[in-house]
């Protein structure tokens, strides 16, 4: 009976050790762990993203080239997975934009145009394959490629876990820049293909509303290895409301932009 008892513990032992193993814990430490188990990480990581169906914000968005500084407030509203809608101004409102899986539209009141099409209005001048779930992406701070798909690798440093992607791919290849103690998307980076500019999305503040983490203040830079525009979008008045709607109507008279 004890040697049965012995083998019956044994047998245990050895579940929760082969257990144990497939499940490493990934704990927050101030420097990032070399070799870490990335599969490990990235469970971690995707377990803080926001679960967000509709987000309602204000944004102050500035706009910086070098040479000028505008800016403008956006109102912005979001169904998970269906719609993106932002309204500008300027101490008067200036143009409304809507963005869903299937097109772009816009119309500004100033020249009194509009347009309506594909993403080829982002893709083309950018030589990308951006599509919806990528603006999402950008507004809630997770990383354009699911580091859960294929194969990664982590890049050694001492303030960030980084992780690039292996293989061949299609589309873009960012580099992550993930936060060792939260969790988070601090930055992630593209070179655009088939050029030398360099796009950088980076995530300066985060805040916890209603349990979700969400970026507060991110900033957007394209580095063409001369130039440099960015654009800083300051999120506040964020909030999760039950319903939404989202008014959108070209004005009639208005004339087509053409790409």
């Amino acid at each position: 009976m004890i040697q049965k008892l012995h083998h019956l513990i044994f047998f245990i032992g050895i579940i929760i050790f082969f257990n144990s193993c497939k499940s490493v814990a990934v704990l927050p430490t101030k420097t990032p762990l070399k070799n870490v188990d990335i599969s490990a990480l990235v469970s971690k990581i995707k377990s803080n993203y926001p679960k967000v169906n509709k987000l309602r914000s204000r944004i102050r968005a500035t706009y910086n080239d070098g040479k000028r500084t505008q800016q403008i407030i956006i109102q912005l509203r979001m169904e998970n997975k269906k719609k993106v809608w932002m309204s500008a101004t300027m101490i008067i409102p200036i143009a409304k934009l809507m963005i869903t899986p299937e097109e772009i539209s816009f119309y500004e009141k100033f020249q009194k145009n509009y347009f309506q099409g594909n993403f080829d209005l982002i893709n083309k001048p950018l030589n990308t394959s951006f599509n919806y779930s990528d603006i999402e992406n950008i507004l809630l701070g997770k990383p354009f490629l699911d580091p859960g798909e294929g194969r990664w690798k982590q890049i050694s440093n001492p303030q960030y876990y980084i992780l690039i992607p292996q293989g061949k791919r299609s589309g873009i290849s960012p580099t992550l820049f993930f936060d060792p103690v939260e969790f988070i998307l601090k930055e992630q980076r593209i070179v655009l293909p088939g050029t030398s500019k360099t796009v950088t999305i980076k995530y300066l503040n985060h805040a916890r509303i209603s349990g979700e983490t969400l970026p507060q203040l991110i900033e957007i830079s394209l580095f063409d290895g001369t130039n440099l525009q960015r654009l800083e979008l300051e999120f506040n008045r964020t909030d999760f409301p039950e319903s939404l709607n989202f008014p959108f109507e070209i004005p009639e008279g208005y004339s087509k932009i053409k790409f």
